[in-house]
């Protein structure tokens, strides 16, 4: 399967950027404190809306403050939030689908009527609507986004883990006696491994754009704190005057959220076997013509 993901990947340019796009993205957040020219949230009024320059890669906004400065440490807040609030969930929704699919009977109904409680609202407005009521800041909307999440994850490997639970090697498996525990960790979570990575890579974007909407809202992030939305919103308040300071946050969103998911299609056309089977018979087709 690594094989085809290189091999893939060596033939595809676009993933080939996506992916360079993601791992520079992921290493000037890391290095952001070296990397950036200022601290990211010194103001000096006398600076403000200073144009590009040497000292000020991409000039300076209504504060004074370097707006590339901001917008290396936004990354932290951004992507890095993202990033975790996935993993989170893909830990719980992993456990209570496989949970779910594995020993079935009431603890399966148990789970999939909650997963269905959660899954009867829209995700936006369930997130939306838990922050209101836990109130602004960026713990609040990891915590909804995974309580929101979860669910979905839950039924996907759930579902997965039905499909393999009758295989030979699982039903011998049982009948020799070995633990559960054993049986979810080495048969059930290689099987199940490619499925979440490829629906979490291409669910990041979405967890980005939720972060930068409620920060813009000012239900995330709180001041003086850099983070890609803040910044679109204390832009937008002299976005007559200075329309300029919208776009490297508004351009940094597009570009990274465009990254993950054209990276998450790519992910789905390696692991997924029918998509692999299909490239298959095109290639055999294109081979015998």
């Amino acid at each position: 399967m690594w094989q085809l993901f290189w091999q893939r990947l060596s033939q595809d340019k676009s993933a080939q950027l996506c992916f360079f796009v993601i791992i520079v993205v992921i290493f000037a957040g890391i290095f952001a404190p070296w990397i950036a020219p200022h601290d990211p949230t010194l103001t000096s009024i006398r600076l403000k809306f200073q144009p590009i320059s040497i000292n000020y890669p991409l000039g300076t906004d209504n504060l004074g403050r370097c707006i590339f400065s901001r917008l290396l440490f936004g990354i932290r807040t951004t992507v890095f939030y993202a990033l975790l609030a996935m993993c989170v969930t893909l830990i719980m929704g992993w456990l209570m689908g496989m949970l779910a699919g594995y020993f079935q009977g009431k603890t399966d109904t148990f789970i999939m009527r909650l997963c269905d409680v959660v899954l009867s609202f829209p995700a936006e407005i369930m997130i939306l609507a838990l922050v209101g009521i836990m109130g602004p800041g960026i713990g609040n909307i990891l915590i909804a986004v995974i309580l929101v999440k979860w669910a979905w994850y839950a039924r996907m490997i759930r579902g997965v883990v039905r499909q393999y639970s009758h295989r030979n090697y699982i039903a011998y498996a049982r009948v020799i006696g070995a633990p559960s525990s054993h049986i979810l960790r080495r048969h059930l979570l290689p099987v199940t491994l490619a499925e979440t990575i490829v629906l979490a890579s291409a669910d990041i974007g979405s967890v980005i754009l939720m972060i930068s909407a409620l920060s813009f809202l000012g239900l995330g992030v709180q001041p003086p704190t850099p983070e890609w939305g803040n910044m679109l919103s204390e832009a937008k308040n002299v976005m007559i005057l200075h329309p300029e300071q919208m776009l490297p946050a508004g351009i940094a969103i597009t570009v990274v959220v465009t990254a993950f998911n054209f990276w998450g299609d790519f992910l789905r056309d390696v692991f997924d076997p029918d998509n692999r089977q299909s490239v298959g018979k095109k290639d055999e087709q294109i081979t015998d013509a």
